[in-house]
């Protein structure tokens, strides 16, 4: 009875699905189907893309077997081997701030900055492990380098646009900064680095200002002390030169006048040689411009010249 009724069960079973199911077919399509998604997968895991702009570091168990520079498609070993990345282009590192004493024994707060890049990766991998390893150890030696620069100079060098060194001090602390992490073999250079202010510690600041301007005003005193006794020597200097000019002036107007007078003589005589008694005439007329106004009375004996000249007498 159970027999005949499993039959009738295949039996509804194939009546509904149109005939026999085909397992074998579908479960080749499903193997198949797995395999090629397996491989698409292992493929695209193991092959990567360089960038430009970027190194590629291929480890094999932690050792760093193959660096790759140039951009395009790259592959892996799979499984036992890892890709990491790593900047190619510059990068840019801000020093931390440190107190610097001067030339002069003063404090100052330098605050600088560094442009950096990896020139080879497998001597920044061994030496300085990571990018954070390589900043580390190139602050160190630009603080190092800062630090004595800097304590060869005053502090008014420092801070004043005219004095400042700061154009060959940046190039010097690049110098000697390449330089230390070259004997490190640290695999990077320093392309750069800037002072981007200086500051005073705070503790020191007001007396430093207090002081700064007293030499101001002292300055501003000797500036001002300096202008007046130049101002009272150009005075006294232009006093003299306008007595001599006057002096000489007059001295030759005295000797215009002298020349002219003894010029007007000459004439006066040549004129009054041709005819005396005009002369006498003129010069008695002149001698009234002198002595007779409008009030004045005049008593004159007959036989005087200015009796005579009035009354028509000429001789």
């Amino acid at each position: 009875m159970k027999r005949i009724m499993a039959d009738q069960n295949v039996i509804n079973l194939n009546d509904r699905t149109g005939g026999s199911f085909n397992w074998r077919k579908y479960s080749k399509f499903g193997l198949f189907l797995i395999i090629l998604i397996t491989l698409l997968i292992f493929i695209f895991t193991n092959v990567f893309i360089v960038k430009q702009g970027e190194y590629k570091v291929i480890r094999q168990f932690g050792e760093v077997v193959r660096i790759v520079k140039e951009p395009g498609l790259n592959y892996k070993m799979p499984f036992i081997q890892s890709v990491t990345t790593l900047p190619k282009y510059q990068l840019t590192y801000d020093v931390t701030q440190a107190e610097i004493n001067t030339k002069d024994k003063k404090r100052i707060l330098i605050d600088n900055y560094a442009i950096w890049r990896i020139e080879d990766p497998k001597k920044m991998i061994s030496n300085a492990r990571t990018l954070e390893g390589a900043e580390s150890r190139m602050e160190e030696f630009i603080y190092s380098v800062v630090r004595s620069e800097l304590g060869q100079l005053d502090y008014d060098e420092i801070i004043n646009d005219e004095k400042s060194s700061r154009g060959s001090l940046n190039d010097r602390v690049t110098e000697k900064v390449n330089e230390l992490l070259a004997g490190g073999n640290y695999g990077v250079v320093v392309t750069d680095v800037r002072m981007k202010r200086t500051d005073l510690p705070a503790e020191n600041e007001m007396s430093v200002f207090t002081r700064m301007i007293s030499e101001r005003e002292s300055k501003a005193q000797e500036y001002l002390s300096m202008g007046d006794a130049e101002k009272n020597r150009v005075v006294a200097q232009t006093d003299r030169e306008v007595q001599e000019i006057i002096a000489k002036a007059t001295a030759d107007a005295e000797t215009i006048r002298g020349e002219g007078e003894g010029e007007a003589a000459k004439v006066y005589n040549q004129s009054f040689s041709k005819d005396p008694e005009f002369y006498t005439m003129f010069r008695t007329l002149e001698s009234y411009k002198k002595t007779i106004n409008g009030e004045t009375v005049i008593v004159l004996p007959s036989d005087s010249p200015y009796a005579r000249m009035l009354m028509g007498y000429t001789n």
